[in-house]
Formats: structure tokens, sequence, C-alpha cells
């Protein structure tokens, strides 16, 4: 395992503090007038997703995480937690909601999604950033609705989306799930 130095410190770099996994979501190389220079980062648990503040200076180590990320099939929700399948092996395993997380509202049955694993346990779900969903229930349109106007929309993982007038119930269209966004229409393939 590597261990990172206060100089090895980067935005996107994954490490390991007190045996949780974080993320570096921002840095900062601070040279005071007088004293040392020191490193402030932000960073983002795997494990709880908060958001924490931490300064590093000259001498401070820390290691990288023993993290994986598996590409698995969802397969359903029993109402208490949400079945996966690894692909190759077959083998399945069983998320609870908190460990999935806002990844939820995108999961529609036979879905691949991305699964992250620290030390052999899975720890989050991450669903690709752009994915496909039909409608399945928005209000009609009436004749004067405006056209830069949005309506909402259901889609059939549940999620709800704002989408311009002219899309319809049965449509399929694409999704920004970092945001939560509509993105565009997809064409029916003749």
């Amino acid at each position: 395992m590597a261990t990172y130095s206060m100089g090895d410190l980067r935005k996107g770099l994954k490490i390991e503090l007190n045996n949780v996994p974080y993320k570096i979501v921002d840095y900062q190389h601070v040279k005071p007038g007088k004293g040392a220079a020191f490193v402030r980062v932000k960073m983002k648990s795997f494990v709880n997703g908060k958001v924490i503040d931490k300064t590093f200076h000259a001498g401070d180590k820390c290691k990288s995480p023993d993290l994986e990320d598996k590409t698995m099939q969802y397969l359903y929700n029993d109402g208490e937690m949400l079945h996966f399948m690894d692909t190759t092996t077959y083998e399945q395993i069983a998320l609870s909601e908190d460990q999935v997380g806002d990844a939820n509202q995108w999961l529609i049955d036979g879905m691949n999604v991305d699964i992250l694993f620290y030390n052999g346990s899975a720890i989050g779900v991450e669903v690709a950033s752009v994915v496909e969903l039909k409608i399945v229930q928005t209000p009609p349109n009436f004749k004067g609705d405006s056209q830069g106007g949005k309506k909402p929309a259901t889609l059939e993982s549940g999620a709800v989306v704002q989408i311009p007038y002219h899309i319809l119930e049965g449509d399929t269209i694409r999704v920004d799930t970092a945001k939560g966004e509509y993105l565009s229409r997809v064409e029916d393939k003749k």
C-alpha cells in the first residue's frame, strides 16, 4: 500500500485516515509569511458521504485505501435490501438503502452499476453519469402550454424530473444522474 506525504496530496486522490477511506475534493497549499507551509484539504468520506476539513503539515503521512470497483448488475429491492450480482462469478450481495444512497433513485432491474469495495466489503454504489429511462407518468399537454415551461415526470425507476411540455408518457429520456436533470429525448430506433 502506498503512503502519501503532504507534497503528494492533490484533488481527486483517495486516502485513508483512521481506517476510513476519503476522496480529496478540494486542495489548497498555504505558505504563510512566517512558519512552515501546510496543505488544507476538504475530504469526502466514502463510508457516510460527509465532507470534513483537514490540515496536513510537513511530516504528516496517510496511506492509500484498499478500494476496488466491481461492475455488478442490479437485481431487485426486497423492501429492506437491494440485491446485486457479479456478472462474472454470479455471486450476489445485498446492500441497505443507506449504503446505496442517491444511486437508488436511478436503479432499474438489470442495470449495470459500479460497486465500490473497501477491504473486501461493499460500501457504495455508483450509476452511470447519464442514464436512459422511460417516463411512466406525466401530465398531458394542453393547448397553450408554454414552449419553455417544464412539467414533472415520474420515471420507471421512481425518480421525478422536470421535462419540457412536448415530451410525453411512454417516451424514453436521458437524465444527468449527478444533477437529476433532463438532458434529451431518446429517438425511437426503427
